[in-house]
């Protein structure tokens, strides 16, 4: 390879990434943007005032909030227990935990339906014990927790398989118990990586669409997220108003991938 084409190789590269980057998320991004302010910003966000759109906020927030505290707790139990301890079925359970990133989230969406929905196997006898999942909270709340489950525990796993187990073993010789040793010995090397898990967690739990659309009942105002209300507007011709709520959907992705990214040059100017 002459020195010539060595150099033309990279930048060469380096526009068709910019280029494709561009189309792909540049492009859509600022395409949303335009369409939510076309009819200025004060239009925009009396959009965002309207009940039912205050509705679907309250409710994305809260159930991103409890999916995202119960798969980081998750996410740490199953990456402990798949990096420190040799078992048996070690291979089965991390293909369980990737599993709901080969499903389609519309058919986790229909699998809670076929258990918890009026017509399915404890549909009925929930009901009769004043116990609603589908078309509800709750089963929005294990929908989303079953397409968000796998990104804590993978971010966390190549780390503490890096670590090994001498460092856990030493502080169990020193009288150290569980949780002394998982947060004091083990999380603070892989604290970067626990951080991307839990944001990635958030970003994924707040924009899910097709396992909330099918378990949810699209209900406005009740159990509409987000993404759902969204759809609602739109195809209600309500244009200004849906991409206005998607525009809040894309400013709060990029504010948790510019947290990511201080928080991961933090991280690496503190661990050289």
């Amino acid at each position: 390879m002459t020195s010539q084409s060595s150099r033309i190789i990279p930048i060469v590269l380096t526009l068709l990434s910019y280029t494709i980057i561009g189309l792909l998320i540049v492009l859509p991004v600022a395409l949303i943007l335009h369409e939510a302010l076309r009819q200025g910003l004060h239009t925009a966000f009396e959009t965002l005032k309207d009940p039912e759109a205050r509705s679907a906020i309250r409710l994305t927030a809260c159930v991103t909030a409890i999916v995202t505290v119960i798969n980081t707790a998750g996410g740490i139990a199953a990456a402990w227990t798949l990096t420190k301890y040799d078992f048996r079925g070690a291979r089965l359970l991390v293909s369980l935990i990737e599993l709901p990133i080969s499903v389609s989230p519309v058919i986790a969406g229909l699998v809670w339906l076929l258990l918890f929905g009026r017509q399915g196997w404890w549909g009925n006898w929930l009901g009769h014990h004043g116990l609603h999942i589908a078309f509800a909270v709750p089963g929005i709340v294990l929908a989303t927790l079953f397409v968000t489950f796998p990104y804590v525990a993978r971010t966390l796993m190549p780390y503490m398989e890096q670590q090994g187990r001498a460092a856990e073993e030493a502080a169990f010789l020193f009288g150290a118990g569980f949780w002394k040793t998982l947060i004091h010995v083990t999380l603070p090397d892989a604290g970067w990586a626990l951080l991307s898990g839990v944001l990635l967690t958030t970003a994924r739990a707040m924009g899910e669409f097709g396992a909330v659309a099918v378990i949810s009942g699209h209900i406005p105002g009740v159990t509409e997220t987000m993404p759902l209300h969204i759809e609602t507007l739109y195809n209600g011709y309500q244009s200004v108003a849906a991409f206005a709520m998607a525009a809040l959907l894309v400013l709060v992705a990029m504010t948790t991938v510019l947290i990511r990214m201080f928080l991961e040059r933090s991280f690496r100017k503190q661990h050289p």
